[in-house]
């Protein structure tokens, strides 16, 4: 196994000769042995596949080039600790330029996998809901009523979701189109995932709202809650501790004092 102290002194070594930062290759921060061997020891046999698809995910982005690369790599890394592809195309976690560093940011997906893990999910979902189908929504009691087959058209009112766990308990939730543009002019500096994808964006704000407040979260959803949005120290190829090394300079929530995460300004109301 990497001793931290030998990845550190790699690590250290590569901040003072300037590799890591932009203008050097993936590629050749993931051939350094220190953070090949991390990788290994975190996916196994699935290690070699998944270098590649960061090498992937960079040279067919413009923007994640111009990037700190050793940012890149720290998400990733987390990406992979929770074992989640960073394919943009499967919509479970991205790797995202913000300035001259890149972010880790979990996809609805992402919450949907990580909460059907702990095993005390009986079901969990979250869908857009479109003009014409919403019947009721009453915020105190919960109460949802969707007709589907009362859809007038494609134009999407609101974001629902909805989650039972296997004893019994049910949570029922709805937030309009315009509760969710107020949410995220409030609390979102970047518009990247946004114009990239309002839908996903819109239903993941609905999903990590519902799950932070009543669903059951394992130490691996409260990582993936901390790290999401964040940009990711390098350390955390050093240590593994993903809370540990955030930088906090973008969030769609806030962090309470005990470092559980929760939203502010927008309720199901």
């Amino acid at each position: 196994m990497t001793t931290a102290s030998e990845l550190k002194n790699q690590l250290a070594t590569r901040k003072e000769t300037g590799v890591g930062s932009a203008g050097n290759t993936v590629k050749g921060l993931l051939e350094s042995p220190a953070i090949k061997k991390r990788f290994e020891e975190v996916l196994k046999q699935r290690a070699p596949q998944y270098m590649s698809s960061i090498v992937n995910l960079v040279n067919g982005d413009a923007n994640l080039k111009k990037c700190d690369q050793m940012s890149v790599i720290a998400s990733c890394m987390v990406a992979a600790t929770l074992d989640l592809p960073v394919d943009k195309n499967l919509g479970y976690a991205w790797v995202v330029p913000y300035g001259n560093k890149a972010q880790f940011q979990l996809g609805y997906k992402g919450y949907v996998q990580l909460a059907l893990r702990t095993g005390q999910y009986k079901s969990i979902n979250v869908i857009e809901i479109h003009e014409g189908e919403l019947i009721e929504w009453n915020p105190l009691t919960e109460e949802l009523r969707i007709d589907f087959e009362k859809k007038k058209s494609d134009a999407i009112i609101g974001y629902a979701g909805y989650f039972e766990l296997i004893n019994g308990f049910r949570k029922s939730t709805y937030w309009t189109k315009e509760q969710i543009t107020k949410h995220k002019n409030k609390f979102s500096k970047s518009d990247f995932g946004w114009k990239k994808d309002f839908d996903a964006m819109a239903k993941k704000t609905v999903l990590r709202n519902m799950l932070s407040k009543w669903g059951i979260l394992s130490i691996e959803m409260q990582n993936a809650y901390t790290a999401d949005q964040e940009t990711i120290k390098s350390e955390v190829l050093e240590t593994g501790n993903i809370k540990e090394n955030v930088e906090y300079v973008e969030a769609d929530f806030d962090v309470d004092f005990e470092g559980t995460p929760f939203e502010e300004g927008v309720t199901n109301e």
